[in-house]
């Protein structure tokens, strides 16, 4: 069960901060594209742009993982934001995960997993023993089929952990 629970959650990948990521010895984000880095209509906002920048001029590596199979869609991403991809992942299997992490030969444990879906982003990284941070999705309202019906019970158990991180901070 705990495979399906990130270890951060945040309403947009723009809101992952470098502080964060040097606190839990982060050197690797694998990003999700599809409603984690752009829209529906394919589109690349500013912000993520910027922030994009300002993680690699901090030296933070950034490394595209998809499932589709629009390898057009994905390189378009890739070279505006001078990054490297990989298509056709297949996630939640390990073996996407595990290709970037030989390729960029940086330890699992200092890698993280970005996305906005449960059953493919955080349980792949989990399953390859990363650390794991969900977003919401740019807009729910336009997701794909096959991705539409797994929401409401993604929404249930994003609303419990988001629960359990509050009574958390109380504690402290």
């Amino acid at each position: 069960m705990k495979k399906i629970y990130p270890n951060l959650y945040y309403k947009k990948v723009e809101e992952i901060t470098i502080e964060t990521l040097l606190k839990n010895k982060i050197k690797l984000l694998i990003l999700d594209v599809d409603n984690t880095l752009i829209d529906y209509y394919k589109n690349l906002s500013e912000e993520v742009k910027q922030w994009a920048k300002e993680m690699k001029g901090q030296g933070i590596k950034l490394y595209i993982l998809s499932n589709t199979n629009n390898k057009e869609k994905v390189e378009t991403v890739a070279k505006t934001l001078q990054i490297p991809y990989k298509h056709l992942a297949m996630k939640p299997l390990k073996r996407g995960f595990k290709y970037i992490q030989k390729e960029t030969k940086i330890k699992p444990e200092n890698i993280a997993v970005v996305g906005d879906q449960i059953f493919t982003d955080v349980l792949g990284g989990n399953r390859s023993n990363m650390f794991t941070i969900l977003v919401d999705p740019i807009d729910e309202k336009k997701d794909y089929w096959y991705t539409a019906w797994k929401r409401p019970i993604e929404n249930k158990i994003k609303n419990t952990f988001k629960a359990k991180e509050e009574k958390n901070k109380d504690v402290y």
